[in-house]
């Protein structure tokens, strides 16, 4: 009778435990697809995160940079000349970017003297800048363009008499970024530029090539 109920109790305790490890290799199984799947979905996740990463580090546009090359005021050692005063600036305009283009839909150039604007004059038709590229901005301002009158003109022939006259630079640009079909929006940009002319007029050796500071409003 004991030998009886101790097979029947085997053979349940076999029913029983066939579809419990049936049921651990299933789960072990699903488990393990799920880690495999997971793993493969953060590796793409990842893989595309890079990806765009390096587009968007290619594809980020850079501020265009700005250079004087030039600037002077003929006749600073004529104490008569104000009334035909001209200022003469050449400045390069270069592109760094390396797959964005820039359209220049304006560009207006101020010129300052302790902070008082001594004229303002537009000086480069609207352009499209390749990447990669430099454009020479040059331009004269007259006295149809500038404010100098007397008082002012002696203020710079007193500092001429010191070695330097500083002036300031104000290019204002109004900007958009091409990328292949896509255009940005338009940005106001400003580059600024402190400049120095000897007694004859001419920039100082020391300002040449200067880079301006460029930011946007």
């Amino acid at each position: 009778m004991c030998g009886s109920n101790k097979q029947a109790s085997e053979h349940i305790k076999r029913q029983h435990t066939i579809p419990y490890y049936a049921k651990r290799v299933r789960d072990r199984c699903t488990t393990r697809v799920t880690k495999i799947l997971c793993a493969i979905f953060l590796c793409l996740i990842l893989v595309v995160g890079v990806i765009f990463f390096i587009l968007w580090l290619s594809l980020r546009p850079h501020r265009p940079r700005f250079y004087i090359i030039d600037f002077s005021i003929p006749g600073l050692n004529q104490h008569s000349e104000f009334e035909n005063a001209q200022i003469t600036l050449n400045v390069t305009a270069r592109n760094p970017n390396q797959h964005i283009g820039i359209y220049y839909m304006s560009m207006v150039g101020s010129i300052f003297y302790e902070d008082q604007n001594m004229g303002s004059s537009p000086l480069m038709d609207p352009f499209y800048q390749e990447p990669k590229t430099t454009t020479i901005v040059y331009h004269t301002f007259n006295v149809a363009t500038l404010t100098v009158n007397s008082r002012r003109w002696k203020e710079f022939m007193d500092n001429r008499q010191q070695g330097t006259v500083v002036f300031r630079i104000d290019i204002m640009a109004v900007i958009r970024f091409k990328v292949s079909t896509w255009g940005s929006k338009h940005h106001k940009m400003h580059a600024n530029c402190d400049v120095a002319v000897g007694q004859d007029g001419s920039i100082l050796p020391a300002w040449k090539n200067k880079k301006c500071p460029v930011y946007f409003t």
